[in-house]
């Protein structure tokens, strides 16, 4: 009788826990403390552990060492195929390689999976809101912030936030005078509830410089601020792009064509696919060009 209980006990476990997980929560606002130099040390003491790698890959993309991220998380995959978070993080470096396509099928799958998985919503509304899918974009960044502040990591909550301004800024910039309304006027206090989590963050800080350069004077549009912002953003992360582009812009504005080339230069330095710089550069003005007037 015992060693029939002990069997049904074992078959419920696989049964509940078909898998291995990392509690990736506290592995990604750990990742966000460290840095890459430590994390390398302790990785290469414990090259077996799983933590490890992944606190490494997340590492390695919170400084944009994107090929070195997608070694780890393919080396995790090798060790354990169906580990949720590694395939994640290799998604994510094939959005950060605009390979929008692949990465989008393996979110996709990593969210039926495992529904409460946070990050591959971020990833997956950064890939909609490229597509200019931006309602979607609203859907998947709302779910995060509907999973609530405590089941979330920090600065994915707070990203769900920057997204969902983003989107419902596109929304209205592309809408009637109703959307004009209800979404533009969301942009803001949105992008405010991220500033109150993290007011320094690299994202919050090219969101509002980005809200500053793109909205209109008489709903609180200022180009200083926009500049003031969007430097602050390159400072926190020397190696945000978008925040090069968008700087490039204020300068258009400000009519120094110096500067309005340098930037975004240094943008297609560091991501030569960047699609917002690309946009900017070819003058589809997708996401939004500025013009100078006599008024600017």
């Amino acid at each position: 009788m015992k060693i029939k209980i002990s069997l049904l006990f074992v078959a419920v476990l696989v049964f509940i826990n078909p898998g291995y997980a990392l509690d990736w929560k506290n592995l990604h606002a750990e990742a966000d403390k460290k840095g890459i130099e430590g994390m390398v040390k302790i990785q290469r003491g414990y090259p077996d552990s799983l933590e490890n790698l992944y606190l490494l890959g997340l590492s390695y993309l919170n400084k944009h060492m994107d090929k070195k991220a997608e070694i780890v998380f393919n080396e995790m995959l090798a060790k354990e195929p169906g580990l949720i978070e590694a395939k994640w993080g290799l998604a994510e470096t094939l959005r950060r390689s605009h390979r929008l396509d692949e990465s989008e099928n393996i979110l996709k799958e990593i969210i039926n999976k495992q529904p409460s998985f946070s990050p591959a919503y971020i990833s997956l509304a950064y890939i909609k809101y490229t597509k200019m899918k931006f309602n979607d974009s609203v859907i998947l960044s709302s779910k995060v912030i509907k999973q609530g502040k405590n089941n979330v990591d920090s600065i994915n909550y707070v990203r769900a936030y920057l997204i969902l301004a983003g989107a419902k800024g596109m929304i209205a910039h592309y809408g009637g005078p109703l959307s004009k309304v209800i979404n533009g006027t969301a942009v803001f206090s949105t992008l405010k509830k991220a500033q109150k989590i993290s007011p320094e963050y690299s994202g919050v800080l090219f969101g509002m410089g980005s809200f500053y350069l793109l909205a209109p004077g008489f709903v609180g549009g200022d180009i200083n601020k926009a500049e003031d912002y969007l430097k602050r953003a390159i400072t926190a992360d020397p190696l945000f792009a978008d925040a090069y582009v968008r700087l490039s812009q204020v300068y258009q504005l400000k009519g120094d064509s110096g500067k309005v080339q340098t930037y975004l230069e240094k943008a297609l330095r560091i991501d030569p696919g960047n699609e917002l710089a690309m946009d900017i550069k070819n003058g589809n003005c997708k996401f939004v060009c500025v013009i100078k007037t006599k008024g600017n």
